[in-house]
């Protein structure tokens, strides 16, 4: 289990509200890793080669690029201000020497180009060296234009705007395995959009209910199966989360299958619906199994047996008797994020006091760790943590009293081939790697 993992990188944004890192997400090889914050700022980070010369900057990640993804913008018809917070970020397939990625807030979804430039066009017949145009009637001679290599240039550009596709708020975006769609979805509506086409797209998903009194249930997260294109999920505050085949119907009103876990009867109470709520969902790497996130567990589930999971894993079930004081402070209503290792057997998740969790699914075995300052150290070793609920209280535990509650891990990334995490710790991005062996986490 993960005491070896040492910390790579430790990237501060400030203290500014729009400093708050929303989303995390490293493309496919794991090379590059994005951010977006509140301030609809995306960071790209970088993978360093790794040099035998400096074994200890080895993969470190810095800074590649940074740009301003989303602007505050006004609904008039609404009178509702839009902020400019990036929800998600997805990276798109690369095909090319160019990388893209989609970004959204609560109604834009933006399609974005990132690419390199480490050579200039030297010698055009009708601009001088400033670029400015020359005289037509000066140019005496013609030469054919060169290329001349000059310091590394990053360039982002907008390419797509996906806009009015959305009356609510976005919470989930994801890219179909064809590499050609992608979906969005908001509280009540999933659309599926091309990524070559921005003035339309298709509902796939439709639970608003003809009067609005009626409603029961919201859309929380949605994803496409990593192998096949028709097929996706989605999660509900209820509790359940519904896999559709877009091949039985255009829309996928009727579900194919529908996983929701029995509720233990003991622990019923005013609270239980909505901690029960999907805060995130997310299918294995094989897509054989789901990953479900609630407020105080993580949940796998394998697609072929609906009847309730196979593995349940208790979070921070010392909150069970604070969910009154939690009730009273908004933080029952935090969406905890989770994540795959790259070969399906390790889960992890955010907890409070900037704890983050992992969980052993072949030993059964359960780690804490904790995302301070001190482990922001190049090539710290991080320690495990406990917390007690009760008894006496030992030197390198933590009890529950002594939470702090505005120190949240609630967004992290998992490295898609390696044992490297991104963890979101409020404004400041924490790079973990395993120490020893890719066999540890």
């Amino acid at each position: 289990m993960p005491p070896e993992t040492t910390a790579l990188k430790e990237s501060s944004t400030g203290t500014d509200y729009s400093d708050v890192i929303s989303t995390a997400e490293f493309n496919q090889t794991g090379d590059l890793l994005a951010t977006g914050d509140k301030g609809g700022r995306v960071v790209i980070f970088q993978r360093e080669p790794e040099s035998k010369a400096e074994s200890c900057c080895q993969g470190e990640y810095n800074v590649y690029s940074t740009f301003q993804s989303h602007e505050p913008d006004f609904d008039y018809l609404k009178s509702l201000e839009i902020e400019e917070k990036i929800n998600k970020i997805r990276w798109v397939p690369q095909n090319n020497a160019a990388r893209f990625l989609l970004s959204t807030n609560d109604k834009t979804i933006k399609l974005w180009k990132v690419s390199e430039r480490d050579k200039r066009p030297e010698g055009y017949n009708l601009k001088d060296e400033e670029g400015r145009v020359k005289d037509p009637s000066t140019v005496t001679t013609l030469q054919v234009p060169v290329l001349k290599p000059t310091d590394l240039m990053v360039e982002v550009s907008p390419r797509r705007v996906f806009a009015n596709g959305h009356t609510y708020h976005v919470n989930s975006i994801s890219v179909n395995s064809d590499c050609e769609t992608y979906l969005s979805a908001d509280d009540l509506r999933i659309n599926l959009w091309h990524l070559g086409i921005t003035d339309r797209s298709f509902n796939i998903v439709d639970i608003k209910p003809a009067n609005m009194e009626d409603l029961t249930e919201v859309i929380t997260a949605a994803e496409f199966h990593p192998q096949h294109c028709n097929l996706f999920i989605y999660g509900s505050s209820k509790g359940i989360v519904r896999l559709c085949d877009m091949r039985a119907s255009a829309l996928c009103d009727q579900h194919t299958k529908l996983f929701e876990g029995p509720e233990d009867p003991e622990n019923r109470s005013f609270f239980s619906e909505i901690i029960s709520s999907i805060s995130d969902a997310h299918f294995s790497h094989s897509g054989r199994y789901l990953l479900t996130r609630d407020y105080l567990t993580v949940k796998v589930w394998d697609i072929n047996m609906e009847r309730g999971p196979i593995e349940t894993y208790q979070v921070h079930e010392y909150l069970r008797s604070k969910l009154c004081s939690l009730y009273e402070n908004d933080c029952i209503f935090d969406k905890f994020e989770c994540a795959w290792n790259s070969t399906d057997s390790v889960i992890m998740t955010g907890a409070y006091n900037n704890f983050f969790r992992m969980f052993d699914r072949e030993t059964g075995r359960d780690v804490t760790l904790e995302a301070a300052q001190d482990s922001g150290k190049t090539r710290a070793v991080l320690k495990t943590r406990r917390v007690r609920s009760g008894g006496k209280r030992r030197r390198d535990h933590v009890t529950v009293d002594s939470l702090d509650f505005t120190r949240k891990i609630l967004h992290m990334a998992w490295h898609p081939t390696e044992n490297i995490i991104a963890i979101a710790a409020t404004n400041n991005l924490y790079i973990f790697q395993d120490k020893v062996t890719s066999e540890t986490l």
